[in-house]
């Protein structure tokens, strides 16, 4: 088994809250304790990017931690929706069939390619070096993210040959897991889209970045539900702005992304967009839930946020929010990002309406004590 996660201490020169805007986008100096895995991908990123492979340079964009309750971190990218790779689907449904002719990650530069990986017999993610020539020559892949919105920004691709549409499966989902495992670190998460919930590409993947700050979402209240058979424990957030539930616990990894992954299988199935957050090393599980597409489609969105362009997916719900104007930028406050992450959430009765129904769905599928 791999390793727990090991907690870096802050740098001196951070603020309070443990945000350096200066330096949180860039590696100056190697941190020490890191993984071989997070390691290597760092020193791979950093190559692609000196080779000018991404579509802006990361480590120039500003950013920084509003005041307030939450510390939202916000991050000026301007343009970046424009740059980055158009929605080729409706987002009314979560689940779509793949198909072969729009965009898909087999079609992307062999340069683009980091590693690629496999499990093996002792649930350890076996990484190569050097890219293979096509990443259809590998099992799974970790690829760069050519828009990245933070440091080390790459996509996780789950048996990319098979061509599997963007939708949540055990398998998959225990690999984006042991992801979060291999890293051993608390600033590298894992976050997935579902369909209608921000995912821009229809063929299954994850995103994993660098973030050394605590993300708004992992320091909020939360009140505990309940616990099912295999001990994982389920609560929910309270006190802000995005309805979702929280996973931790149980006796090992596999029984905690089980759980969780059921959990997206239920949502996915009965059209209900979500956003995962895997944290802490793959020991805690944030599952969003969210209807801002739907407002979009349906007329229901503000026209303040519609202007902004902001896209909510699993970092923006989170707490890391993209802006791609210089004036949303300087005039960002938590009070604004509050109020566009309550009209991208569910209602409180919507969300207390779908909780029991995810709950009687988890219990009914947990093994017995």
């Amino acid at each position: 088994k791999l390793a727990t996660a090991t907690y870096i201490e802050t740098k001196a020169g951070m603020c309070s809250n443990g945000f350096d805007s200066t330096n949180c986008f860039r590696m100056e100096e190697v941190e020490p304790n890191l993984s071989p895995f997070l390691h290597k991908l760092f020193k791979e990123w950093d190559d692609r990017k000196a080779r000018g492979l991404f579509h802006h340079d990361i480590t120039t964009c500003e950013a920084k931690v509003l005041p307030g309750e939450h510390n939202f971190v916000a991050i000026l990218i301007e343009g970046r929706d424009q740059k980055k790779r158009p929605t080729e689907f409706g987002m009314n449904q979560v689940l779509q069939p793949f198909h072969s002719e729009k965009f898909n990650f087999t079609k992307v530069k062999p340069e683009e390619v980091i590693f690629r990986f496999q499990e093996t017999e002792s649930d350890s993610a076996q990484y190569f070096d050097g890219a293979p020539p096509t990443v259809s020559a590998s099992p799974s892949s970790i690829l760069i993210n050519v828009s990245p919105i933070g440091y080390c920004h790459v996509l996780l691709i789950p048996r990319v040959q098979e061509c599997l549409p963007q939708r949540v499966d055990r398998e998959s989902f225990l690999l984006a897991m042991y992801v979060a495992r291999e890293a051993r670190n608390p600033f590298f998460r894992v976050g997935y889209n579902s369909l209608g919930a921000f995912a821009t590409i229809n063929h299954l993947h994850f995103q994993a970045y660098y973030l050394k700050v605590q993300y708004p979402v992992e320091k909020a209240p939360t009140e505990k539900l309940t616990v099912i058979g295999n001990g994982v424990s389920i609560s929910q957030l309270v006190q802000y702005p995005v309805s979702g539930f929280v996973f931790e616990g149980g006796s090992s990894l596999e029984d905690l992304s089980h759980v969780v992954s059921n959990a997206c299988i239920f949502l996915q199935e009965s059209n209900r967009p979500y956003n995962v957050l895997i944290s802490e090393s793959g020991k805690r599980v944030f599952l969003l839930l969210q209807c801002y597409a739907e407002k979009q489609t349906s007329g229901k969105a503000s026209q303040e946020f519609l202007d902004m362009r902001i896209n909510p997916a699993v970092w923006e719900l989170g707490g890391h929010l993209v802006l791609k104007r210089r004036k949303d930028y300087d005039e960002a406050s938590e009070a604004t990002l509050c109020r566009f992450l309550v009209e991208a959430s569910l209602s409180e009765a919507e969300f207390q309406e779908l909780k029991c129904c995810v709950l009687e769905f988890l219990a009914s599928a947990s093994p017995e004590k």
